[in-house]
């Protein structure tokens, strides 16, 4: 149990900071503490998880991955061109997730065998997969016609658990689980740390680093079917924030963005932190444009605790 608390103390004390900030909610809002307002955070928060859970694995690597919101836009408009096209819903959503594929492939293909810095890569695709989702369709938001599409959310393969809920939940354990426990994943976090150190060791580094962008192109394009299933359209600006609430989600969750640290639970937590955030204000109502100030507050407070805490060890 201690061991636990050891390893994990960062990602607990984010939970408990959840759990004191939703009864504070509740005093003042006594909607915020039913059913169905914890239901809607945890839709809410489902893909803005997934995403953040990708752009993870960039950041304990040392690298940054700027392009996931646009590639989240991009995969929607793709998704939705296709279906209303004539495809199938499973063409459909493979054609989708291929471009989280193709992007996150591009990303470490570039960053880890030409050499470029992974702000410069990111941003350029970033640039060019803004630019496509409005290309692809005239800049005109796209309905899904297929009835059955929002199963792939909002069904239960499993009785009693919502997909969206049993998506996010494997996707972190496993995560988790491969990072601490796989040598793959130990690989990981020894690139972030000392990537010399990791070549001298003979950790094929080229690989992890190509393989952690295009996990976070999928994972990006994989949280975007997710959430045009739950909306039923398809919008090119539908990621426009994304980017800036993964990375704050993976900050907050305890990760640096030096590399070698971080883990899938604090990626969780910190998604669930920033869509709690944004959920209390709307519930308080406030002016919906001071969220991003209060997630900034949030971001700088986490890096701040971050910062104090590594100088005493």
């Amino acid at each position: 149990m201690m061991r636990i608390f050891s390893s994990y103390r960062t990602e607990i004390a984010i939970a408990v900071a959840i759990v004191v900030l939703e009864l504070a909610l509740g005093i003042l809002v006594p909607n915020a503490l039913t059913f169905g307002n914890i239901s809607d955070i945890a839709q809410a928060s489902a893909p803005l998880i997934i995403m953040a859970v990708g752009v993870l694995l960039v950041v304990i690597t040392g690298g940054i991955d700027l392009s996931v919101g646009s590639i989240f836009s991009l995969t929607g408009m793709v998704t939705g061109l296709a279906m209303n096209s004539g495809y199938n819903s499973v063409l459909s959503t493979i054609l989708g997730l291929l471009v989280g594929v193709v992007f996150g492939g591009i990303n470490g293909f570039l960053v880890t065998f030409v050499g470029l810095a992974p702000f410069v890569v990111t941003l350029i695709t970033y640039a060019v997969a803004a630019s496509l989702a409005f290309i692809v369709t005239n800049g005109h938001s796209l309905p899904i016609n297929d009835q059955n599409y929002y199963l792939l959310n909002g069904g239960t393969l499993i009785p009693g658990v919502p997909n969206f809920v049993l998506f996010c939940v494997v996707l972190v354990i496993v995560t988790e689980f491969v990072l601490r426990r796989v040598v793959a994943g130990r690989w990981v976090y020894a690139i972030g740390s000392s990537t010399n150190a990791a070549r001298l060791l003979g950790i094929p580094v080229h690989r992890i680093r190509f393989s952690v962008y295009v996990v976070s192109g999928l994972c990006a394009s994989f949280a975007s079917v997710l959430s045009v299933s739950y909306i039923s359209n398809a919008e090119g600006t539908a990621g426009e924030a994304m980017m800036l609430q993964a990375i704050a989600a993976v900050v907050i969750g305890g990760a640096s963005l030096f590399g070698g640290t971080g883990s899938a639970f604090g990626a969780l937590l910190g998604a669930l932190m920033i869509t709690v955030i944004q959920n209390g204000v709307n519930l308080i109502g406030i002016n919906s444009f001071w969220q991003g100030s209060v997630t900034g507050l949030v971001i700088l407070v986490a890096v701040l605790i971050d910062r104090v805490s590594k100088a005493r060890r």
